[in-house]
């Protein structure tokens, strides 16, 4: 069974950075595209960033200049760098792996306040 853990969510004040890792098990890694999505309370999930498995990005004009996917196909791992988080930014984060069929991960809780 596919597993994606997410971890290094949690408490960070406006202006400032965390940095997101999804480590993925069970899968040909390097074959699927990567992303990272987000649901606020009440809200609908979202798109924040996505890389393909040939390195291609793509991310959410919100996060634009100020949000970095990457990947290390080594470590089978997919990370997340956010810098100037504002308090929109508050939300669980979803690691999402999709070639055919998408898996998901559990989330990490991501709240930006002072």
């Amino acid at each position: 069974q596919v597993q994606l853990v997410e971890s290094g969510g949690g408490l960070v004040q406006p202006g400032g950075s965390l940095t997101l890792s999804c480590a993925a098990s069970r899968i040909i890694f390097s074959g699927y595209t990567m992303g990272w999505y987000r649901q606020a309370a009440g809200k609908e999930r979202e798109l924040v960033a996505t890389i393909t498995s040939g390195g291609i990005t793509n991310y959410a004009d919100s996060v634009k200049g100020r949000f970095t996917i990457s990947r290390d196909n080594a470590k089978n791992t997919v990370y997340l760098q956010m810098n100037r988080l504002e308090p929109e930014d508050t939300a669980v984060y979803y690691c999402s792996a999709h070639r055919i069929v998408r898996y998901w991960g559990q989330g990490t809780q991501v709240t930006v306040s002072s």
